[in-house]
């Protein structure tokens, strides 16, 4: 028998608090059970702004600048599933462009995930409404359950 994770990964501190807690949660498992995590990056700007003067222009990112993104996220990725690594975890990355909730979904479905593990930052009254809540548009969106993990106090958010 196997279990499919899928973690969505943000870069921050507080969207790895998801990360730990799954690693509590695996290390509880039956040693029998095959387990299979899949750490899913998404890149959801393709353009960077350049101020000149008072005047601003998005300009998108060149074929060069976008590779060099996507190494990163890798990079990322591959370090932060490393404690999972070493549990027996087969880690699986996946790097992305698009909406970050729709490209979750769509992850969850392609590898069949029996779980979505995911923190949120909490945000909310008019920060939700000017933000959006990525958490919320997946928890409803989703058609596997989702292990909603909420950062602690003081977790920077970089």
């Amino acid at each position: 028998m196997s279990e499919r994770m899928l973690v969505p990964l943000d870069g921050s501190k507080v969207g790895e608090a998801a990360l730990h807690v799954l690693e509590n949660h695996i290390a509880k498992l039956s040693p029998e059970l095959e387990v299979e995590v899949t750490l899913l990056g998404v890149i959801t700007s393709l353009t960077h702004w350049v101020v000149v003067g008072e005047a601003s222009a998005p300009i998108s990112y060149t074929e060069e600048e976008l590779r060099m993104i996507r190494q990163r996220v890798e990079d990322y990725l591959d370090r932060v599933g490393e404690p999972l690594r070493s549990q027996g975890v087969t880690v699986n990355i996946i790097v992305s462009t698009g909406n970050a909730a729709d490209e979750i979904i769509k992850a969850a479905s392609e590898i069949n995930a029996d779980l979505i593990a995911m923190s949120t930052h909490g945000r909310s009254g008019l920060k939700r409404l000017a933000f959006g809540s990525v958490t919320d548009k997946v928890l409803r969106g989703a058609n596997v359950p989702v292990l909603m993990v909420r950062a602690p106090e003081g977790t920077d958010n970089v």
